[in-house]
């Protein structure tokens, strides 16, 4: 009972790090497919998307190893990164989901304020200019340039995507929090326990 329940939890441990591990090689992918066909020309956003993937490899990776050789210091390190991580991503799951369109638009002009290659970006994609009007004295990336009273500017078109993302974030945001927390549980049921079968291999 105590040996099944032994390899259980390692097997739990080792799957879900597994999981963690696609997700993360999965972002360091996508990242690096739209900077590559220029779906996505910053290279802030790039950068930290690839920077999430890599941390969540790295976790990963700690969690695999303390997993297969029950290494307890690795495992104790693993279940406090892995809870403060929880922490962080259920605020900011939370957040998404609680905001207003007020806040929202707050947020997006700042956004959008910060940095001009994600402006290029969102008028390339939307086929839009400016944030709230269009600058007919100005530059923009949009196809409907060309014709600049046919274009529209960006808030209302980015604010009706807005909260269908902010929801489908928040959701799995809070998917992977609790994903997370079931990942402590396992890592602390798992360094209290003993392999009764510890050379089990030696008999077949």
């Amino acid at each position: 009972m105590v040996f099944g329940g032994f390899v259980c939890t390692k097997n739990s441990l080792c799957a879900l790090n597994i999981l963690y591990v696609m997700v993360s090689l999965l972002l360091i992918g996508v990242a690096a497919w739209g900077k590559w066909f220029g779906l996505v020309s910053s290279i802030r956003v790039v950068a930290g998307v690839i920077g999430v993937g890599i941390f969540l490899l790295f976790v990963a990776f700690v969690g695999i190893c303390g997993a297969l050789k029950h290494h307890q210091v690795l495992l104790f390190f693993y279940m406090i990164i892995l809870f403060l991580v929880f922490m962080v991503q259920l605020s900011v799951s939370a957040a998404c989901l609680a905001i207003n369109k007020e806040q929202q638009k707050e947020l997006l002009e700042v956004g959008w304020n910060k940095s001009e290659a994600t402006q290029k970006d969102v008028e390339k994609t939307l086929n839009c200019c400016g944030f709230f009007h269009p600058n007919y004295n100005g530059t923009c990336d949009a196809d409907c340039f060309s014709n600049p009273l046919s274009c529209d500017p960006c808030a209302p078109i980015i604010q009706s995507h807005a909260e269908e993302v902010l929801r489908f974030v928040g959701g799995i945001g809070c998917f992977f929090s609790f994903t997370e927390i079931l990942g402590v549980w396992l890592t602390h049921r798992y360094r209290n326990q003993k392999d009764s079968c510890p050379n089990s291999g030696a008999f077949l």
